[in-house]
């Protein structure tokens, strides 16, 4: 059993539709690949109760990691790492290490002259504060630090909802860690698809296929009509081996395959990643 993952991703304007949440789809796809599973994808408001609640309930489910996207800057909207303390029962408070981080930065910034003074006006004070016993992770591309809290058996990570600086502040402090507690697990996709059958008559050879290949999971995605029916079969399998968790999924493939053949149907290779 790979360990779990979930996510919070916190703004109004992923509520509204303003914003489409990739960050969620990125995120989940790399936790994939480094051998975890995201059991759970969450969005809630701006609002401190409501991120507060959220916590709370993921952290009674256990998962081995909690990562939360956005609202870590400087506006008054930002009120994740406050919902977070709240969660914890935490006070929040500035954290030297995180003030020495903003300050750099903005200190770059003047030197650089894309603003005038470098003063931590209180609006910059804000991304230091960050619940007691937090540890700020360096951010490469922005300005607020990430914030890694343990929690009990649970890691919270707060990761800003500026993708750029989402992505590089999860390769470079999260990734680590998450390989680490993967402990060697592989994760193996692959993908074809067909023609000219349609998905009702595929369902209960989906089913034999998987119990014949009990360590790989199947999921059928339509992508034509009824009329003219096609459709992505992706496999997937997660083993201590690479060669492993390829041969589970090939095995798999093939059958699959073979089964779409005597229907009548037509395959081709989609894509292929490890």
């Amino acid at each position: 059993m790979s360990q779990s993952v979930e996510i919070i991703c916190v703004g109004n304007e992923l509520l509204i539709g303003k914003t489409l949440n990739t960050n969620a789809q990125w995120l989940a796809k790399r936790i994939t690949i480094l051998g975890l599973t995201t059991h759970r994808i969450t969005v809630v408001v701006d609002n401190i109760d409501e991120i507060s609640a959220a916590i709370k309930a993921a952290i009674q489910r256990s998962p081995s990691f909690l990562l939360t996207t956005g609202g870590l800057g400087p506006t008054f909207d930002d009120k994740t790492l406050e919902g977070i303390a709240a969660a914890l029962g935490r006070k929040t408070e500035v954290n030297e290490e995180a003030l020495k981080m903003v300050k750099a930065k903005y200190l770059s910034y003047a030197a650089e002259g894309r603003m005038e003074t470098a003063e931590l006006t209180p609006a910059r004070v804000k991304m230091a504060k960050l619940p007691e016993g937090s540890t700020p992770l360096r951010n490469p591309v922005g300005t607020a630090p990430a914030v890694s809290i343990k929690h009990e058996n649970v890691t919270i990570i707060a990761l800003p909802g500026v993708p750029s600086e989402m992505k590089s502040i999860f390769d470079d402090s999260v990734a680590p860690a998450m390989k680490q507690d993967a402990n060697g697990v592989t994760f193996f996709e692959a993908s074809i698809n067909s023609t000219n059958v349609m998905e009702s008559e595929m369902s209960p050879l989906i089913d034999r296929v998987m119990q014949n290949n009990p360590y790989v999971y199947i999921k059928s995605h339509p992508k034509g009509t009824e009329r003219v029916p096609i459709i992505e079969f992706h496999l997937s399998t997660t083993a201590k081996d690479s060669s492993a968790a390829r041969m589970h999924v090939s095995k798999a493939l093939i059958q699959l395959t073979e089964l779409i053949q005597e229907k009548g149907g037509n395959v081709k290779p989609a894509k292929t990643k490890a």
